[in-house]
């Protein structure tokens, strides 16, 4: 029995279209069971069709230490109004200072739509050639001849993440804050709602959030190259505390520093447990 199954024609089926295959020519041999018992017994009970290998796919290490040289984008799902309507919000953002450098909602996942808020975004922020990384994961749009070939024209380094690696796009946290936000909808009326919501909700996370990844800063701060001066009108304002009030503090107190760089899967992090695309800041 064990002969038979591991027959050329054979050696790459489960032991059921064996059974059948048999049968069908006139021959019963024993039970299916009994041949996976048989096979079971030879230490053959696996799987016995030849597994497709594929090379590990290297991780993905990007830095930026100043606004414009990695970008991370991607697209991520909106309630509509009705069971199985949904929009698609394309988001690209600049991982040194967190700053949406465009955005757009759609109807449905496109290459064209794509390619072209990359390139509205590029155009703004005046990006030269061989000056920027774009950094995504393996989405259809992500990956399509499109965006390819914009990013090709345009001299864009391409990144991408490791199939089924999710941390290794930063711009999921992004998305988090976004559908954290208290006055985030459970579903949104119509896409002209989504878009409005959208784009004030940027424009706030621009303009007014302070994120604490870049010393509580806003990303257009760091982003526009104003959070220095931010900062030392910050420590101005602690040192006069401080002067006034010394016995109310433990220690002098410092302003949050402004990272110098920023991450994707820093490779002098070793903390594995660490989630991946962790935007990881050096002092």
């Amino acid at each position: 029995m064990l002969e038979l199954l591991n027959q050329p024609e054979y050696v790459d089926l489960a032991p059921a279209q064996v059974w059948a295959r048999e049968l069908d020519a006139g021959r019963w041999w024993c039970s299916q069971s009994t041949m996976y018992r048989i096979l079971r017994q030879a230490g053959q009970c696996g799987e016995r069709r030849r597994q497709a290998t594929h090379p590990a796919r290297v991780k993905p290490e990007l830095v930026a230490d100043a606004p414009n040289q990695v970008w991370s984008w991607d697209i991520t799902k909106l309630r509509g109004p009705d069971k199985g309507v949904w929009y698609h919000l394309y988001t690209v953002i600049d991982i040194f200072s967190r700053y949406v450098v465009g955005h757009l909602v759609a109807t449905n996942e496109d290459g064209e739509l794509a390619e072209a808020l990359i390139a509205d975004a590029a155009a703004r922020e005046r990006v030269e050639r061989d000056q920027l990384t774009i950094h995504a994961d393996r989405g259809g749009a992500m990956v399509c001849k499109t965006v390819a070939q914009l990013l090709s024209d345009l001299r864009i380094t391409r990144s991408h993440s490791r199939p089924k690696t999710s941390n290794d796009n930063p711009i999921e946290a992004s998305f988090k804050t976004l559908k954290y936000d208290p006055a985030f909808p459970d579903r949104f009326g119509s896409i002209h709602h989504a878009r409005a919501y959208c784009a004030d909700f940027y424009e706030y996370y621009n303009h007014e959030h302070r994120h604490s990844g870049i010393g509580l800063h806003t990303p257009a701060s760091v982003h526009q190259g104003t959070a220095p001066a931010v900062r030392r009108a910050r420590q101005a304002t602690l040192d006069a505390a401080y002067a006034a009030h010394p016995e109310r503090f433990a220690r002098r107190p410092t302003a949050p520093t402004i990272p110098t760089r920023a991450w994707i899967n820093n490779p002098d992090t070793t903390d594995h447990n660490t989630p991946a695309a962790q935007l990881n800041s050096a002092a």
